[in-house]
């Protein structure tokens, strides 16, 4: 029954409409035997190996499955209902399997390695070049060179290490879902904004109560956190929050084992393959040349950062004291006294500008720039969707030829897991019949209207668009027709996030946000002055927003690094150690915040969580580009961002696209400046 089943059906856009989990058993299943028949049958070939005999037919053949899987993920992801988490949770351990066995094939690591010795290699493209360099690399992190024996218990880790970071995040998304705070009391809404005080009241009458729901997804939990006057209410799901999948909550959603175990097998891994921590494993396909570089950049932001972060927060203590008689600032308290802080400083509240962003408004003004900087026009689009929120666009060239495509799933749902993110649903290659298109998701977790009036966005959640569709442009202007190197594809970690934070600059520019505000219920733009107080208060806290990164980062690479998982010292005392180090704030022994902190333990970012300071220092460099051209949206300045590093994808080394477009060297210097923390 493979013919009809949707998910193996390749011709063109994923069939929504169509898949079930019903279909992903059979369909992964054929297409792995597919796959173990293909590396077979190139590996036992006794033809000398080349591109277009060996390298070729191989990428062909994984694709297929890791385009059904990624579907698979992505529905686990949107959409996490028992069937469908279940489905996915069934096959993870055969893909994870699969994809262990063909690192370790070492007859396939000396095909690749005879053609990066061979005749034919100074004769490929730069980009095939690139994708060889890449294969021979990762075969040897994927243990291809350890011994027979050794090779089961690699393939092992690899495995458990997949079903633990699958479950880590289900707990986290269940235990999210598990509390909810019920409010009967009008006078606990006190200072919370009036969309805020509807959605919750809709989400109360949805679950048959009295009262007004408030929950621990983003746009109900932080609006509580910045607003709400009621300290009690603060508190309450401040602590909910910071104790999710913990030992504070139901055994089966703790996550603290998860995190030594998965500690524990990283550390095993990394020594298999002869490295002395995971950390060193983590940096071999990254820009940062060591541990040591990545420490000292960490270490040398956070000098830099901590005198206005203990600035910030001395301010903000005062202001407590005197104005809202709070003696001892609490975790709780933080997120609240900072916006009426910002309110007396600035006369401006993130909840004045909230009205302006409706969300029609908001995607024009976003498609404007990107239009305005790449020579593009988007276009809405028709497509099976998987939920009825989601959008579908198409994005053509000057000429009218399609260039890409993507998926927009704006709004928070319990089944969706948090945060924002972008993914490749089909990625640019060449084939026999012409160009594939690439096919991007960007997925948020925004507010959803509310009272028959459009979705309106804070400017964080702008920002936070802008962000990932950064990343989809990343992926979708790519003009690299090798699969291994086209988009995203083999561009190292630590500089993915250089176009994503990019995008982030445009929401500062008067004329862009002008051009996409308009009142909720006036239609009235934003006003001059308006602009003006957030302008003012761009840099507000960003001391204290600095080295909480820092203390992430910092975290997370020493977590990676030389810690022992299995010593006395325990995750939550390193974690007190980095704090007491940069840090301004200290929060209750009770937080449990890695807990949730899935960048690390479930989304790819292990020993890599500094990458976003590392990408801010190249993003700032390269929007300064712009800044001393005078022109945010100079033509020549654009073109040659877009042909040096959107373009460009994974078919060169990050530094060298970035230097071929800024001429030098990064500095980090843009990167203080656009936060404030320059002194003198």
């Amino acid at each position: 029954m493979t013919d009809s089943n949707p998910l193996l059906d390749f011709s063109g856009l994923p069939r929504f409409d169509a898949i079930t989990p019903a279909h992903v058993e059979p369909a992964i299943v054929h297409l792995l035997a597919d796959n173990r028949a293909l590396v077979e049958r190139l590996a036992d070939d006794p033809q000398p190996a080349s591109w277009d005999g060996f390298a070729a037919p191989l990428a062909d053949g994984i694709e297929r499955l890791s385009r059904a899987w990624g579907i698979v993920g992505h529905l686990h992801g949107v959409n996490d209902v028992p069937d469908w988490r279940e489905a996915y949770n069934r096959m993870l351990p055969d893909v994870s399997r699969f994809y262990a066995e063909l690192g370790q094939n070492l007859k396939l690591y000396a095909k690749y390695k005879a053609i990066l010795e061979g005749a034919e290699y100074p004769t490929l493209s730069p980009a095939r070049r690139r994708i060889i360099d890449n294969e021979v690399r990762d075969f040897r992190l994927s243990g291809a060179e350890l011994p027979e024996d050794q090779k089961p218990r690699f393939q092992a880790i690899q495995e458990e290490l997949a079903s633990l970071a699958a479950k880590f995040s289900e707990n986290v998304l269940d235990a999210t879902n598990a509390f909810a705070e019920f409010v009967t009391d009008e006078a606990e809404l006190a200072g919370l904004p009036a969309d805020v005080v509807q959605a919750a009241r809709e989400a109360a009458e949805k679950d048959g109560r009295a009262g007004w729901k408030f929950t621990l997804h983003m746009p109900s939990y932080w609006p509580v956190l910045q607003f709400a006057d009621s300290r009690r209410l603060r508190a309450a799901l401040y602590r909910a929050s910071a104790t999710r999948a913990s030992e504070f909550g139901p055994a089966e959603l703790d996550n603290t084992p998860l995190i030594r175990r998965i500690l524990e097998l990283r550390q095993e891994e990394a020594r298999m393959l002869g490295y002395r921590n995971f950390a060193e494993v983590s940096l071999v396909p990254k820009m940062a040349e060591s541990v040591d570089q990545v420490l000292g950049f960490l270490r040398d932001l956070a000098r830099k950062a901590k005198p206005f972060a203990e600035k910030d927060v001395a301010e903000l203590r005062d202001f407590a004291r005197r104005e809202l008689g709070l003696d001892v600032l609490e975790p709780w308290d933080m997120g609240y006294a900072s916006e009426k802080l910002r309110q007396a400083r600035y006369a401006f509240s993130e909840q004045d500008v909230k009205p302006y962003f409706t969300e029609p408004k908001v995607l024009a003004g976003l498609f404007r720039v990107v239009e305005s900087l790449y020579g593009v026009h988007i276009k809405p689009d028709s497509a099976p969707v998987w939920h009825e929120d989601v959008r579908f666009f198409r994005i053509e060239d000057a000429r009218g030829e399609l260039v890409g495509q993507f998926y927009l799933d704006p709004y928070a749902r319990e089944t969706k897991r948090g945060g924002a993110w972008m993914d490749e649903a089909i990625s640019r290659r060449r084939l026999a019949a012409g160009v594939q298109k690439p096919v991007a998701y960007l997925a948020c977790n925004f507010p959803r209207p509310v009272g028959g009036k459009p979705a309106t966005f804070s400017h964080s959640d702008v920002e936070t668009l802008f962000h990932e569709t950064g990343h989809g442009l990343h992926h979708l202007l790519t003009r690299v027709e090798e699969l291994g190197v086209s988009g995203i594809h083999g561009v190292e970690w630590d500089a993915v996030e250089l176009p994503s934070q990019f995008m982030e600059n445009y929401c500062w520019e008067w004329d862009v946000l002008r051009g996409m505000s308009g009142h909720v219920d006036t239609g009235a733009p934003l006003p001059r002055e308006l602009f003006d107080k957030m302008l003012a208060a761009r840099n507000f806290q960003s001391g204290m927003q600095t080295v909480r990164q820092i203390e992430f980062s910092l975290f997370d690479m020493l977590l990676h690094g030389d810690f022992d998982p299995r010593g006395e010292r325990g995750v939550l005392d390193l974690l007190d150690a980095v704090r007491r180090e940069v840090a301004v704030t200290f929060p209750p022994e009770w937080n449990r915040f890695p807990n949730s902190f899935s960048h690390i333990f479930a989304g790819g970012y292990a020993a890599g969580y500094y990458s976003y300071k590392w990408a801010e220092v190249l993003s700032a460099d390269s929007y300064a580009a712009f800044e001393e051209a005078g022109d945010p949206f100079d033509p020549e300045v654009g073109r040659r961002f877009l042909d040096e590093i959107i373009a460009a994808g994974g078919a060169r080394p990050a530094l060298e696209n970035f230097r071929a477009f800024r001429g030098r060297d990064p500095e980090v210097d843009a990167l203080l400046r656009h936060s404030g923390m320059i002194t003198g």
